[in-house]
């Protein structure tokens, strides 16, 4: 048995103590406090809080035995204060009271040693089926990735849903394109993928699209047109 310390209780903290809590090799305490005080010994202790406050909880671990290691997509390893210190991200979207699936999140790993690393690996097993060795360069350049294909699009999905509020069109009528989008692009590159009048370069469709933007829209529709159409 496998003994974790989790330490958070935002939306990665939620969800993984979720999980944890159906492994069958894990036995998981969650500790909801920045200031972690007399804390039982661990195997692991995962510090999933937000970025700026890594280095804060860490500081209050450095006594402690066992792996430390925190969730985060673009802090380094290094800002940990112990010896034995590692990254244990799950690369995916966590919103409050929306389950996941952790069978289908990858987990991207890095730890100072090849023992701890193994360690890590049998930890995202529990719960999950695919783990990545990778460095610290490394995952700052997959979460930065994973802004455009995640949150950046979900704004376009944002601005789409408001042209259509605004013009009383269901908004459930876009679905099966944002399905079959998504689908498409996990057998063929995106660039292999992309349709629409950037690509065919269809400028009276581009500029009947403009006519109907709000300044701002215009801006980002003007933007991503150039992109799609030099690339």
């Amino acid at each position: 048995m496998i003994k974790v310390v989790l330490i958070g209780q935002g939306n990665v903290a939620s969800h993984l103590i979720t999980a944890f809590g159906k492994a069958t090799n894990i036995e998981v305490l969650q500790v909801n406090s920045r200031y972690p005080k007399n804390i039982p010994n661990s195997d692991v202790t995962i510090i999933a809080v937000s970025d700026d406050a890594i280095s804060i909880v860490s500081e209050q671990l450095k006594s402690r035995d066992g792996l430390i290691v925190h969730t985060s997509g673009t802090v380094t390893m290094g800002v940990i204060n112990q010896k034995r210190k590692g990254v244990f991200y799950p690369l995916q979207s966590f919103t409050k009271n929306t389950a996941v699936d952790f069978s289908k999140v990858p987990f991207c790993l890095e730890a100072t040693n090849t023992n701890d690393l193994e360690l890590l690996e049998i930890v995202a097993k529990s719960i999950g089926e695919k783990s990545y060795p990778i460095t610290s360069d490394q995952r700052k350049k997959l979460h930065l990735a994973a802004v455009f294909v995640n949150n950046f699009t979900n704004h376009m999905y944002k601005i789409g849903k408001d042209i259509c509020d605004e013009h009383n069109v269901p908004f459930e009528i876009l679905h099966p394109l944002l399905k079959e989008t998504a689908k498409k692009i996990t057998s063929i590159s995106p660039k292999e993928a992309q349709t629409g009048p950037a690509k065919r370069n269809d400028q009276e469709t581009i500029k009947n699209h403009l006519e109907q933007l709000n300044s701002q829209q215009q801006e980002i529709y003007s933007l991503i047109t150039k992109y799609i159409q030099e690339d």
